[in-house]
């Protein structure tokens, strides 16, 4: 008899979520991982502290607003120690709330780093363990760029940028994704010279045009330089300091930026080194991605995979999502793939940037006729009131049906206002049934019922 039912090896938000699944179903589980702490590196090094320091820095800008409101804040100190102790504080809180519902499930947590040795063997740190099933969960880790070695304190990834101890006086940006842009804002607030350099003429690569345009034009204005359609040649480090040599892809002219540190935010890649996949025969595509089928089972039998080692978005939700329809299957329950194309993307800059579905370039590019509406939260009472007028609510429909296919918010609470029209993509609902829907006023919402009255005065009449 096995160990296990089943062995998750990775704790992220795709592996906890699966073993705490499958351990509800009445299997055997166990979920191995590197940390201490389960959470993966959203909780611990990624999603989590980002968020909290964007919070904290986003109520240090606030202050150089508020004389607006009537109230003088000249006394007003920043402490970098006390507010990484309270990014910090905010991990082991949430990391201590997974080890207790392990506990609760009967989840066997296993610290170490495993290896697979044959189908439903596999040891951690010498300790040979059985089980009928590993689930793969090991999620993602930084990219790098060639010849540029992260050392976490001139050179950083995402994980050294969050745990700082004073502040760059100049900061260089590799990449304008979404770590680029988050990271970039949080050392902007708190007094660095951020410049972001991007290999493309554009930020935010796959999100709609209009809305990255737009977020652009904003961040700049708040701090932010870019040096876009620009390539990096090569990172020099130089005792303190460090020298980036960049290369304008149009003109050719190159130049060197000296920074205090450098964080290098190109994207992700699949994390699954040392696992023994090669010796296994597991199949993987030509970008390291794990290939499996609709039940997320690899080439290997009794070998599993979700999350960011397989192909489809990056992202813990998304992660979440493999995971439900990976172990309703895997116990035999009714389940449904998870439909990636209904998976938001955010990015917690101030202001907000969500997604889901088609943009206008995708409408475009399939040769869509569509129908576009938008409405700017300049003209919106709430934003008014509370100082948060800048960006705008778009949809995008089918022109013949008015069927909801995507959309894109910029501005204040755009993930949670871009929640209504996800469902709205999943239930297939129109125009006219957003239109349609009382919000209440004054709220940010109904610029998101504005937007779907406007694309809707745009249909031709029969």
């Amino acid at each position: 008899m096995s160990d296990f039912d089943l062995v998750v090896i990775g704790a992220g938000p795709g592996g906890y979520a699966a073993a705490l699944r499958a351990a509800q179903a009445g299997l055997r589980v166990a979920c191995i991982d590197e940390r201490a702490t389960a959470g993966g590196t959203c909780l611990n090094v990624g999603c989590i502290p980002s968020k909290a320091l964007l919070s904290s820095t986003e109520h240090w800008a606030e202050l150089k607003t508020l004389a607006d409101h009537g109230i003088e804040t000249d006394a007003a100190r920043f402490d970098l120690r006390r507010m990484m102790a309270r990014k910090d504080r905010v991990v082991s809180d949430l990391t201590k709330g997974i080890a207790f519902l392990f506990k609760k499930a009967g989840v066997d947590f296993i610290q170490g780093r495993a290896a697979i040795t044959a189908p439903g063997q596999f040891v951690v740190d010498g300790r040979e363990i059985t089980a009928r099933h590993i689930l793969i969960a090991t999620g993602s880790e930084p990219a790098t760029l060639p010849g540029v070695a992260f050392d976490e304190k001139r050179v950083l990834s995402s994980t050294g940028a969050l745990s700082l101890d004073t502040v760059p006086e100049r900061l260089v940006v590799v990449g304008a994704g979404v770590i680029g842009l988050e990271l970039g804002q949080i050392w902007s607030r708190v007094g660095s010279k951020v410049t972001v350099v991007e290999y493309l003429d554009r930020i935010l690569p796959g999100i709609d045009g209009e809305v990255a345009k737009t977020a652009q034009r904003i961040l700049a204005r708040h701090g932010t330089g870019f040096k876009l359609n620009t390539a990096v040649k090569a990172v020099t480090r130089t005792g303190e300091t460090a020298a980036v040599e960049i290369e304008n892809r149009t003109s050719g002219s190159v130049e060197t930026l000296e920074a205090d540190a450098v964080l290098v935010a190109i994207g992700r890649r699949p994390r699954s080194a040392g696992l023994g996949l090669e010796a296994l025969g597991v199949q993987r595509d030509a970008r390291g991605f794990i290939t499996v089928d609709a039940q997320f089972r690899t080439s290997v039998p009794g070998i599993l995979a979700i999350g960011d080692v397989v192909p489809g978005p990056m992202l813990a939700h998304k992660a979440e999502e493999d995971a439900a329809a990976c172990i309703d299957a895997l116990v035999g329950k009714p389940h449904e793939a998870p439909n990636y194309g209904l998976v938001p993307g955010v990015v917690y800059t101030a202001p907000e940037i969500a997604g889901v579905g088609l943009t206008e370039e995708d409408a475009a590019a399939a040769g869509r006729a569509v129908l576009v509406g938008k409405a700017i939260f300049l003209a919106n009472g709430r934003a008014r009131a509370i100082g948060a007028t800048d960006g705008f609510a778009k949809v995008i429909a089918c022109a013949e049906t008015g069927r909801i296919l995507g959309a894109h918010i910029l501005g204040h609470g755009a993930a949670e206002l871009l929640q209504e029209l996800v469902l709205a993509l999943r239930l297939g609902a129109t125009l006219a049934d957003i239109a349609g829907t009382s919000h209440a006023h004054p709220g940010m919402g109904e610029a998101v019922k504005e937007a779907c009255v406007v694309a809707l005065a745009a249909r031709r009449p029969d």
